[in-house]
């Protein structure tokens, strides 16, 4: 048996075959069933979640419908956990088993705000693990692959979650911690591994020191690229720079630090699955209801894994476009056309028009003679947001020829998001690079004009 599932699985194009290709309405009752043991089981161990069930007028033995999930169970927020974990550190009232049971103790990487704690059983970092085995399977990532891993190992579980993920396939590692890039581009020709793994900010970045080393990354060993921690590989200028300097196919994985690697990669491209196997999603519109097959809304998660950290219809804050039927690629997961498209607390609103950052990352390179880098500083004045974009001159551009590509950019703005937009153009290397997340977003507004769909939802 193990053999004929070894063959299979070698020879099939899905991790899990079971599951990645299961009838929908079957999934769903196997989630549901999940969804139940994981009600009750919050209910019972983490004071957090009775106090909010109960303030709700609620109990687990009232949800026997998918609906009544969807509909009654109340929704989650970061703030919520943050504030649990501060009345009594390290988890507080977020605590759902003993601390002997902690394995892995990592926090997230505090991008919107306060840092957060997230523990880890053995079971939970095993699980985690399978779940990127699912996206790096699904992008061609075989066992004979190398892996490189392009930062350094700290407190956030998304980098030790990969690891755990090509452990798991049986991939060889490759580690870059420690290193500075020059470093690691020197490792990478010597040791020549075939995936490289990073955000997809970092990859360009590399790329970068890389033409000024004289050293052309497209033609090294890198075939596969991996990249999470912040969206942009799903964008089709920041996909095709990527691919274009590596000389490799670009993926991205979609992940939560509170709930673990939920969307892996789809040989359809523009396409990210959720991994049913160990997480949930649901889609809503600013009024709480579930959107329908296209249209944009808010990814709520729940994971079934992390029991000393439950995570139930958790606000992720992500923008997503849910596609219900069954992908070109096989799969019958649910999916999201276009990875992430941008977070309910970085809208903008110009002149009564909403503007999100990625909208104006996927007009980046479109304009030649400028870089990939890029900074959004929005303000307020009078009634209305202004926004400034700051972008970089590519090498090589005589300062004269700036107001020129200022003009080109703020003529592209307008005519795509069909309100003016602010440029300044600076010299080459003026705006700063990231290993990590990259900062994009510069908000000057007074607190109580910043955040207004948050505000909106939470009203």
């Amino acid at each position: 048996m193990r053999e004929f599932w070894n063959r299979h699985t070698r020879e099939s194009p899905y991790w899990n075959p079971y599951t990645e290709t299961m009838p929908r309405e079957q999934l769903r009752q196997m989630q549901f069933k999940r969804v139940n043991l994981l009600l009750e089981y919050a209910y019972a161990r983490s004071p957090l979640y009775r106090r909010v069930y109960r303030n709700a007028g609620m109990e687990p033995g009232d949800i026997t419908s998918w609906d009544d999930f969807v509909e009654r169970v109340p929704l989650l927020d970061k703030k919520d956990l943050l504030e649990a974990q501060a009345e009594h550190p390290p988890f507080g009232a977020c605590q759902a088993a003993p601390l002997e049971h902690y394995f892995y103790l990592f926090q997230t990487s505090g991008s919107t705000g306060m840092p957060m704690m997230t523990p880890f059983s053995f079971y939970a970092a095993a699980q985690n693990g399978d779940q990127w085995a699912h996206a790096l399977w699904g992008i061609g990532m075989r066992q004979t692959d190398s892996a490189y891993f392009a930062f350094n190992w700290g407190t956030f579980s998304g980098f030790w979650a990969a690891y755990w993920g090509c452990r798991r396939l049986g991939a060889t590692v490759y580690s870059g911690g420690g290193l500075d890039t020059r470093q690691r581009i020197r490792q990478i020709l010597e040791l020549r591994p075939t995936v490289l793994l990073s955000t997809p900010t970092y990859a360009l970045y590399m790329a970068e020191v890389a033409r000024d080393l004289g050293v052309d990354l497209a033609g090294s060993s890198i075939r596969l690229s991996f990249h999470a921690g912040e969206p942009g590989v799903n964008i089709p200028a920041t996909r095709e720079a990527i691919e274009s300097a590596w000389g490799c196919t670009a993926h991205e994985c979609y992940g939560v630090a509170e709930a673990g690697s939920l969307a892996a990669g789809c040989p359809t491209p523009g396409m990210i699955h959720i991994v049913e196997d160990f997480s949930t999603s649901v889609v809503l519109d600013e009024n709480g209801r579930q959107v329908g097959d296209g249209e944009v809304g808010e990814n709520i998660t729940t994971c079934f894994n992390n029991y000393l950290h439950p995570i139930i219809k958790y606000r992720t804050h992500d923008l997503v476009r849910p596609r219900y039927d069954r992908c070109a690629c096989g799969r019958t997961s649910l999916r999201f056309e276009g990875g992430v498209l941008g977070r309910t607390d970085h809208m903008i609103i110009i002149k009564g028009t909403n503007v999100y950052p990625s909208a104006i990352e996927a007009l980046m390179g479109k304009v030649p003679g400028l870089t990939e880098h890029f900074e959004i500083h929005v303000d307020r004045e009078q009634r209305n947001d202004t926004v400034l974009v700051k972008v970089e001159a590519a090498p090589r551009q005589q300062a004269g020829a700036y107001a020129k590509l200022r003009d080109s950019f703020a003529r592209l703005l307008h005519e795509s998001i069909k309100v003016r937009i602010g440029v300044e153009v600076l010299p080459p290397q003026s705006l700063p690079r990231y290993e990590l997340k990259a900062k994009r977003l510069f908000d000057h507004r007074p607190k109580e004009h910043r955040w207004q769909v948050d505000q909106q939802r939470t009203a």
